[in-house]
């Protein structure tokens, strides 16, 4: 990667597509994350500890399992691929609270947003986004 500011970085399609689905994964749990925290921090008027109790719901395996499944009709050729990859990429590690299916939909789920985060397609992300939170 060059070196310079990281938010800078403009990333093409090849070099996206060469990174593994579980980086891809890495990057979109993360920026999930932040999608849900900010979207409660908006809507809900909680504790920090309640708020965390109602992100576990959408961020949990389960909770990203069930997203993916109810989408699977509207993503694109291309969306359902990197989902897939995600998918069926065995990892090394599964947490205790979450079943293997739903664990490896969850990390279809979130190489998906990564995928599009690196190639900054915001637009698709917001709209995947609004259809979770029902917006």
């Amino acid at each position: 990667m060059e070196k310079g500011n990281i938010m800078d970085k403009k990333w093409t399609v090849r070099e996206v597509r060469m990174l593994s689905p579980l980086q891809l994964a890495y990057i979109g749990d993360a920026v999930y994350e932040v999608l849900i925290r900010n979207y409660l921090l908006e809507h809900e008027k909680l504790s920090v500890n309640n708020l965390h109790k109602k992100a576990i719901k959408y961020v949990k395996a389960e909770g990203q399992s069930n997203i993916i499944h109810e989408m699977m009709d509207e993503l694109t050729e291309e969306e359902i691929a990197i989902v897939k990859r995600g998918r069926n990429t065995k990892s090394a590690t599964v947490p205790k609270n979450a079943n293997i299916s739903d664990y490896r939909y969850a990390t279809g789920f979130e190489a998906l947003i990564g995928y599009l985060y690196l190639l900054n397609r915001r637009k698709r992300i917001k709209e995947i986004f609004n259809k979770i939170t029902k917006e």
